[in-house]
């Protein structure tokens, strides 16, 4: 099979992401799961998708592909209009952890204004405390920041000492 075609398959199954039977969707993201690595850069394309099924099938196969070349798209995808796009989108962050979470926190440092970013923040920062409590003092201050009444200011600055924290 020649590059052109294995493309174009790949299309193909991207396009099958927004089928009408669920079966085919859940056999086209299987399948874009499983060719893994080569599949990335395609599905981060896809998260731009005006079809919000596509969308969720892309943030959902790269959730499950893990691979941190993602993370960036995946913080963009945490503003999609879509619930259930943006749940997935934190999902993958979640699992491509630290990856993901140092790319949430740079993005919580210039983007705070953003209501979605930071409602998919707080539910990736709460999972990942509960999943890893040693990191609980380090996130704290970010979840309480976002938790406060001028988080658009409050925030910033928590990101930026957890991620100096992370990256120390």
């Amino acid at each position: 099979m020649s590059i052109h075609s294995g493309m174009q398959d790949m299309d193909a199954m991207i396009a099958a992401l927004a089928d009408d039977h669920g079966l085919a969707r859940r056999d086209a993201r299987e399948a874009l799961i499983k060719i893994g690595q080569p599949a990335v850069a395609p599905l981060i394309r896809a998260l731009e998708d005006p079809k919000w099924q596509i969308r969720w099938g892309t943030a959902k196969a790269l959730g499950q592909i893990g691979d941190p070349t993602a993370a960036n798209a995946l913080v963009k995808t945490l503003g999609d209009e879509r619930p259930g796009v943006r749940w997935l989108a934190a999902e993958g962050l979640i699992a491509l952890r630290p990856t993901g979470l140092h790319t949430l926190l740079e993005a919580l440092i210039h983007h705070s204004d953003s209501i979605w970013l930071r409602e998919g923040a707080h539910h990736i920062i709460h999972d990942i405390v509960e999943k890893e409590p040693d990191l609980s003092h380090v996130l704290a201050p970010v979840a309480a920041a976002l938790d406060d009444v001028e988080p658009v200011v409050e925030v910033p600055p928590a990101a930026q000492t957890a991620l100096r924290q992370l990256t120390g």
